[in-house]
């Protein structure tokens, strides 16, 4: 009896044999490629601009460029080599890091830049104006 049961609920209605075909495989497909497409918009690809930013940034060190470390340490780069570079810290303590320990360009930086470039629009507007 139980043999019969279970033979009964396990087995597939006749005629929806010819429903799973081709249509029911991409229909159970579905979900497992909406799931891949929303971890490739959401995740994958942002990292990899992130990525991509990191290494620009990383590239266009300079001297006198204010960084802070991976580790939080502030300071202002002296001198940049091939794989490292020379962050000054304090009056006599100069620190070696590699590149890939700079986790960005300091904020104070971005806004001294920010203030030059002003600084330096203003008087050049100022010179026109007296032209």
């Amino acid at each position: 009896m139980n043999s019969f049961v279970f033979h009964l609920l396990m087995a597939t209605p006749q005629g929806a044999e010819g429903a799973q075909g081709s249509g029911g495989a991409l229909m159970s497909f579905l979900p497992f490629i909406a799931i891949i497409a929303i971890f490739y918009f959401l995740i994958i690809r942002p990292q990899n601009k992130k990525q991509k930013e990191t290494q620009k940034m990383l590239a266009a060190l300079k001297k006198g460029d204010k960084v802070v470390t991976i580790g939080g340490i502030h300071g202002t780069i002296q001198t940049v080599r091939e794989q490292t570079v020379i962050v000054k810290v304090d009056e006599n303590t100069k620190i070696e890091f590699n590149r890939n320990a700079v986790s960005g360009i300091s904020n104070a930086a971005k806004e001294d830049k920010t203030e030059k470039i002003e600084d330096d629009k203003d008087a050049e507007n100022s010179g026109a104006e007296e032209k």
